[in-house]
């Protein structure tokens, strides 16, 4: 049994994600360079603080709500260890705009528990976890991976799948002020769907996957386009079309539903991504000058989750 006392100070960075990308429901995420950072100072006080700033800066937590905490405790009581210290979050990562940050949360709490308490990075494990609390993976599988993963489940548990991504397409995220709820994004889907939209996804799926690994517009236009989710998320997404129209007309190839939303993922020429997101982030700004509304070309990040060391 490890004591509070052989507690080491820990720190963990993890990347966001973009997941389903139109016909990937599910299934398909992609790690994108913007980071979660978490800093664990151990002590003998007998409580844990956390400390938040970047985007978490507003957000009104108890550790009972913060993800990030409720990993890192629960993992350090599997050692019969009360959590104890500073846990220090910062983060670039809108918070509930479809960028994975719930499960980036628990992947960084739970890796952190365990670099705190000397215990060797276990990709593997970290994935697993996330994937018990999540119950789907395509955001936890490039959050800890890095790069562009596919998920699949199988009898024996879920398999990850390492896709290959053109360095020619280009990706241009923006999202209103408003975010949502993946619960309340989840509650619109139909609960069942017909045989024949079922098969046309599969064959949308193999349009994504070749058309990101060529950097091929056309497929990558056919394998966003989605029945199963898309369409019912919308409506909790003020301006939506607009976006998605202004990101077309400036040079995007396609524009989809980032995650269960509010943010929109577009893809295109690399050189086109700054303008795409502003296309994009002007219309759901209509010239308010909210913060909270957000617009940015983003990178493909090939590093997953990492420790690095401790402020």
């Amino acid at each position: 049994m490890t004591n509070v006392t052989d507690l080491r100070a820990a720190r963990v960075r993890v990347p966001c994600s973009t997941s389903n990308l139109g016909s990937g429901y599910d299934t398909i995420g992609l790690a994108l360079e913007k980071y979660l950072d978490a800093e664990f100072q151990p002590d003998d006080s007998g409580t844990l603080r956390v400390e938040r700033s970047g985007t978490l800066a507003r957000l009104d937590a108890t550790n009972e709500d913060d993800l990030v905490a409720v990993a890192l405790t629960k993992q350090l009581k599997r050692g019969r260890i009360t959590a104890s210290g500073t846990l220090r979050l910062h983060s670039e990562v809108p918070v509930a705009r479809g960028l994975g940050t719930s499960a980036s949360a628990k992947l960084a709490g739970f890796d952190l528990a365990r670099a705190a308490m000397g215990e060797a990075q276990d990709n593997d494990l970290s994935f697993s976890a996330a994937f018990r609390d999540e119950g789907h993976g395509d955001n936890a599988a490039p959050s800890v991976f890095g790069g562009l993963r596919a998920v699949a489940k199988t009898a024996d548990g879920p398999v990850v799948i390492g896709l290959t991504l053109s360095e020619s397409v280009g990706f241009a995220y923006a999202a209103p002020a408003a975010g949502v709820s993946t619960k309340e994004a989840r509650a619109l889907l139909p609960k069942q769907v017909p045989h024949n939209l079922a098969a046309a996804t599969l064959g949308r799926i193999v349009a994504l996957v070749r058309g990101l690994a060529e950097g091929n517009p056309d497929l990558i236009r056919i394998g966003t386009k989605d029945e199963l989710h898309v369409p019912h998320r919308l409506s909790l997404i003020p301006s939506v079309l607009g976006a998605m129209s202004a990101g077309i007309d400036a040079g995007a190839w396609a524009v989809t539903v980032s995650g269960a939303g509010s943010g929109l993922i577009a893809m295109c020429e690399p050189g086109d991504a700054d303008g795409v997101a502003a296309a994009m982030h002007a219309i759901f700004d209509a010239g308010t000058g909210d913060p909270e509304c957000v617009g940015f070309a983003v990178k493909p990040c090939a590093q997953g989750l990492q420790r690095i060391a401790p402020l």
